[in-house]
């Protein structure tokens, strides 16, 4: 019987981090686990530069993983932290911020719930400021529902290059997108825990030659796990900008995210009401389907920026499906109009606070 993911995340809980009172899964050891019939590939990195330290650590985890039922090779790499400069003084490795040094502003799109667009929102904003003339990137961070790939129309792959860093992908509207729907069948479901997926943000942040960007939006995945938790703690966002629709479901959310993001230090830059209203292309009457200007009122209440309002138009949904988002495919029409108001509100914030 094939081992479990599971089993190998217990097996790692029993080995010490050396020099801390935790194990190798609790202290942020694990970068990489891989199942490959009954081979089982592990990754480690810990702050220590001594040859005997990590050899130990690397020789103690394969003999446990091996005592694992369906388990007739482990192999183990470790990675030390700490590299050697001259004059013999240790030197902390690059955290992820060090890696991508040329984004200026790293900016989070989130929602305190799913169904509210928020990766139509990511996706239309950083176009948005694409065509004010900002240089932009795109992350989906939403590693178990990956989407910009389709989203944004990029039909190309990422390409590896000498330096074996990964080229993200140029959409049109010129924003490099990078997401893991370039690299897994669209019906492949990724089921990952913690270790795995914090070794993929941490390589599309770290191993993807963003070069010079004005900014890096980040689709994060809905709620307040993980993933956000990971990135807020590595990089030096510029602020967030939380997703919602009128109704007051979405609102209480919109709540959680907020506090979420004030606990980790990171500025939430305003809030975006999606689905805002519905506007009859024939005879021009307004309907407000999930009720009427929510987003406005919890953001005086909360004392935060109202970035703005977007309609609810088959168009944003359509544009989408096809690769081809309303900013770029239909800019006269009231949901592009009001992307780029928002994008012009958001630009006009961050800069204020540089």
């Amino acid at each position: 019987m094939p081992v479990t993911e599971q089993e190998i995340v217990d097996c790692l809980r029993r080995i010490a981090l050396p020099g801390e009172s935790t194990n190798v899964i609790d202290g942020g050891a694990v970068r990489h686990v891989e199942v490959e019939g009954t081979t089982v590939r592990v990754m480690l990195a810990i702050q220590a530069d001594q040859p005997n330290v990590t050899e130990s650590l690397r020789t103690s985890t394969e003999t446990s993983l091996l005592a694992l039922s369906g388990v007739t090779k482990a192999e183990v790499r470790v990675q030390s932290l700490l590299a050697t400069v001259g004059g013999g003084r240790p030197e902390p490795a690059p955290t992820w911020a060090d890696r991508i040094r040329g984004v200026r502003h790293i900016v989070a799109v989130a929602s305190g719930k799913g169904g509210v667009g928020k990766s139509t929102v990511s996706s239309n904003l950083a176009l948005a400021l694409a065509s004010s003339g900002r240089s932009v990137g795109l992350l989906d961070a939403d590693i178990y529902g990956p989407s910009q790939q389709m989203m944004m129309g990029a039909t190309e792959e990422p390409r590896g290059g000498a330096d074996g860093r990964i080229r993200p992908v140029t959409a049109p509207g010129g924003v490099r997108v990078m997401s893991l729907g370039f690299m897994i069948d669209v019906d492949q479901p990724v089921i990952w825990r913690g270790p795995m997926l914090v070794k993929a943000l941490e390589q599309f942040v770290g191993d993807v030659e963003w070069g010079e960007l004005d900014y890096l939006v980040v689709d994060l995945p809905p709620g307040t796990g993980d993933v956000a938790l990971t990135l807020c703690q590595n990089l030096p966002f510029a602020g967030a900008v939380i997703v919602t629709t009128p109704q007051d479901i979405a609102l209480i959310d919109v709540r959680k995210a907020l506090h979420m993001f004030t606990k980790l230090g990171v500025p939430v830059l305003g809030i975006i009401e999606n689905m805002a209203y519905y506007q009859c292309p024939a005879c021009g009457h307004t309907e407000h389907i999930f009720g009427s200007g929510g987003g406005r009122r919890t953001a005086e209440q909360l004392e935060m920026p109202f970035l703005g309002a977007i309609p609810l138009d088959p168009a944003v949904v359509a544009g989408g499906d096809t690769g081809r988002p309303v900013v770029t495919d239909r800019p006269d029409s009231a949901a592009a109009r009001g992307f780029l108001e928002i994008a012009t509100a958001l630009d006009r914030t961050v800069m204020d606070a540089v």
